[in-house]
């Protein structure tokens, strides 16, 4: 097909917490949000949400994402499969987060070609366990961060699909930065049209790999909390945005 282009070729999404909840009280399957749907194991539990904060210091718009009471079981924000690096790049993946607590969950921030309605991080996409990474899903690229590994309080950049292979050992791909209780960190995944992969902590150039991914898989983006107990965890998230190209050859 020929293509045909306009003055709409970037595409943003972006929810920034200041219309809709999925209240803790319901129990749909699957919700949505602004461009985002809303899935996750757990979700049709009625201690399950998202919810909006009102009070100091979230007034600008801050999103409590809240699981509910069973391990393994995630709340996540996520778009359809929909996101191919060698014709929509380069492809963000931005979210600014925090939690009260750095104990018992796991969180995945990036692109995963999983995005089912009962969507579970360890499942099916990733999971952390002393220095040990498994890599659930075929494709992905993004931040871990899990309270299982030995260092438990680091962001890892992590990936798996593309021609350079995916690490499973913890201490290669830690980025040195640790998450702060109460303290938000904002993290930046971009992803170029050749699969080269970067990945950005507050601003700063953390880690590059060539290859992370293969150009041509469908990705959904991805920003997702889950509790490895029986208890409800939270991760309070003050943006979630998705950058992309329109793809002018469909």
């Amino acid at each position: 097909m020929a293509e045909v282009q306009s003055e709409c070729g970037l595409i943003v999404l972006m929810e920034d917490f200041t219309g809709p909840e999925v209240p803790v009280a319901g129990t749909d399957t699957t919700d949505k949000l602004a461009c985002f749907r809303v899935v996750g194991d757990g979700l049709a539990e009625a201690d399950s949400g998202i919810t909006s904060q009102e009070a100091d210091p979230y007034l600008n718009g801050v999103g409590r994402l809240t699981t509910t009471n069973e391990a393994k079981h995630c709340v996540a924000l996520v778009t359809p499969l929909m996101l191919k690096p060698s014709t929509m790049a380069p492809i963000v993946v931005e979210a600014r987060f925090e939690h009260d607590d750095l104990d018992t969950k796991e969180v995945f921030i990036g692109l995963s070609d999983v995005n089912a309605d009962d969507l579970s991080i360890e499942d099916d996409v990733i999971h952390g366990a002393t220095t040990t990474i498994t890599l659930t899903a075929s494709d992905l690229c993004g931040f871990l961060w899990c309270s299982d590994l030995t260092d438990d309080e680091d962001l890892h950049a992590v990936y798996n699909g593309g021609s350079t292979t995916g690490a499973t050992v913890s201490t290669g791909v830690d980025l040195d930065c640790d998450l702060v209780a109460a303290t938000m960190k904002i993290v930046k995944l971009e992803v170029d049209s050749n699969g080269t992969a970067r990945w950005y902590v507050d601003g700063s150039l953390k880690k590059t790999v060539e290859g992370a991914v293969a150009p041509t898989t469908v990705f959904a983006a991805v920003c997702a909390v889950e509790s490895k107990t029986a208890g409800i965890e939270t991760m309070d998230v003050d943006y979630f945005r998705v950058k992309y190209g329109r793809d002018w050859t469909v």
